[in-house]
């Protein structure tokens, strides 16, 4: 088990280019505890070291953007493919949803789910040729590529995935897989 020395405490705050104040401040502690514990003056409790450290996770989150994580090109249908080709493309990616994007500007999303129900009391040769725009969803959220994981990660909490746009055409996309990854470092 790691125990952080003050000088590993300090080398942290300062990788993460954090002033005393700052660090302080998001750990809900006071600067002068901060200045003590780097000093080595004072043992911190644990209570105390977990906030500093949730405060340091908080700050690295903050410093990756979206566009470092995002995949690109975003595999995708549009609006007027058939229903068979969406489920093709998403069998082939091993996706259960994907945004349905046309010209560049995302108008939607299609899932499995909506593709099952759609055939429910379906002639499944019909259902198969029905255009994606007459059973798809809402569009997932979007971001500018500039976006902080900690906005990105919030998103996904309600949402499957997160588009990236620049100039208002998608170019990329987060999912809570990729949010996943970034825990192995």
């Amino acid at each position: 088990m790691f125990l952080p020395t003050p000088a590993d405490l300090k080398k942290i705050r300062t990788d993460l280019g954090l002033t005393q104040h700052e660090l302080a401040s998001r750990a809900g502690v006071s600067q002068p505890l901060i200045a003590r514990i780097e000093a080595g003056d004072v043992d911190p409790r644990l209570s105390t070291l977990r906030k500093i450290f949730n405060a340091f996770d908080a700050a690295r989150k903050e410093k990756i953007h979206v566009i470092n994580i995002m995949h690109s090109p975003v595999v995708h249908t549009s609006s007027n493919s058939s229903i068979e080709e969406a489920a093709r493309i998403m069998e082939d990616h091993g996706f259960s949803q994907m945004p349905v994007i046309d010209n560049g500007v995302p108008v939607g999303s299609i899932s499995t789910d909506q593709i099952v129900r759609s055939m429910t009391d379906q002639d499944l040769k019909k259902v198969s040729h029905f255009l994606v725009r007459n059973i798809m969803g809402d569009s997932f959220p979007t971001v500018s590529p500039t976006t902080d994981m900690n906005t990105v990660s919030r998103i996904l909490e309600e949402n499957p995935a997160v588009l990236v746009l620049e100039k208002g055409k998608v170019v990329g996309v987060v999912t809570k897989h990729d949010i996943m990854k970034m825990l192995r470092g």
